[in-house]
């Protein structure tokens, strides 16, 4: 088996974020696993990283004799694992319109292969797959996504049982829980898809659970959550009110009431109390969200489209966010009316009042106590990854 090494293609990468800012490419998940981990389940190996400067003290390179160069936004398929098998070094893959998919080489790459016309024999793959081009496909494949990863991450296994005589599931075949998941008084309907429960997961009383749905290892859906189709909780993160095809990456919470739709929450995020987010505009026209490709609004080519929020942002109760908003990293939003549809990393503030620079020690400080609240500790490498985004915001802006 060759070394297994994931790299951002420079494009796909901009692309993505802010999400991309604090982490690989493969580091965003997509359905109930990240990228990295359906790739590491599907070799069975500890894949590594080719990424940007700044990120790989965190996610550094580790290179051998024989490596093999996987494209980090493709989320993996049998037929593409049989595709890998078959190269020998010095070949590759690309799909018909040019992107790399892999490329096996015996050397320790520097840059990401983003070039059919380098020094390698690229061999075309046109099987169906699912790449993630844009930030609005990671809530938009997410259900398909949630089937892919229940698939492999139950294949063989026998779930735990669910004994609380006041819970009531439909489909209780398309119900995973792990080891230490515990379910009192909730519904569970998975006549539509599969519903996973993490270990250690907790589903409290009173709410409601539709699949296509996964919830993460110490993750809570609080009393009377109301968890809609295609929606994706990270691990260690708790949430509440009514969620509905969104993805939270991990160790974030919304614990309370206020609607999250079509959305994508970073992780060490916090939405207080009736935070909603507009999710479909009033004359049903395409949504428009802001490209960090080309500065301005794009079209996402959806009806439905609602908060894309950057890892460490903190969003004030009652805080009211427009139909396609771009939010970056480490941004603290709060009062009333809606919010602009993009908020730089770094901005402290509202529409009523403006948004000033959140000051570095301040983010810093509230970055530390958000690490040490989850028992994790917040080291000079993640201190340098913060540092440099905001370096970075403040030279474009």
């Amino acid at each position: 088996m060759p070394n297994l090494i994931l790299f951002d293609e420079p494009s796909l990468r901009t692309a993505l974020l802010p999400f991309t800012f604090t982490r690989p490419v493969a580091g965003i998940r997509v359905g109930i696993q990240t990228l990295a981990e359906k790739w590491a389940d599907l070799f069975n190996v500890t894949p590594s990283f080719l990424t940007v400067p700044y990120l790989q003290t965190k996610f550094p390179a580790v290179s051998s004799t024989d490596n093999l160069y996987v494209n980090g936004a493709v989320c993996p398929t049998p037929s593409l694992r049989q595709a890998l098998d078959k190269l020998i070094v010095g070949q590759g893959l690309a799909t018909p319109d040019g992107l790399v998919l892999a490329l096996r080489t015996a050397s320790a790459l520097i840059n990401a292969p983003v070039s059919t016309d380098e020094d390698y024999t690229f061999q075309p793959f046109t099987e169906p797959l699912t790449i993630i081009r844009h930030v609005w496909d990671i809530f938009g494949t997410n259900g398909e996504q949630i089937r892919a990863d229940f698939a492999q991450i139950t294949a063989g296994r026998q779930s735990q049982p669910i004994t609380d005589p006041f819970t009531r599931c439909y489909v209780p075949e398309n119900i995973f829980l792990e080891e230490g998941a515990t379910i009192k008084a909730a519904i569970l309907n998975a006549e539509a898809g599969p519903i996973y429960i993490g270990r250690n997961a907790t589903v409290s009383e009173g709410a409601i659970i539709i699949g296509p749905f996964s919830l993460g290892e110490e993750s809570v859906v609080n009393l009377g959550g109301k968890m809609r189709p295609n929606t994706t909780v990270g691990p260690f993160c708790k949430v509440g009110g009514e969620v509905n095809n969104a993805v939270f990456f991990g160790y974030s919470n919304k614990g309370h009431d206020g609607f999250l739709g079509n959305a994508v929450i970073g992780e060490w995020c916090n939405l207080g109390a009736n935070v909603n987010n507009s999710n479909l505009k009033n004359d049903y026209s395409n949504v428009k969200l802001h490209s960090y490709v080309t500065n301005q609004l794009e079209d996402t080519g959806r009806m439905f489209c609602g908060l894309m929020l950057g890892d460490f942002s903190r969003v004030g109760i009652s805080t009211m966010f427009n139909t396609g908003t771009v939010a970056g990293v480490s941004t603290n939003i709060f009062g009333g009316g809606f919010q602009p549809k993009f908020i730089p990393s770094f901005s402290w503030g509202g529409t009523a009042d403006g948004f000033t620079t959140y000051r570095l020690d301040k983010a810093l400080q509230v970055a530390r106590e958000a690490f040490a609240r989850r028992g994790k500790l917040f080291d000079a490498v993640e201190e340098s990854i913060l540092r440099t985004i905001a370096d970075n915001t403040q030279a474009l802006s």
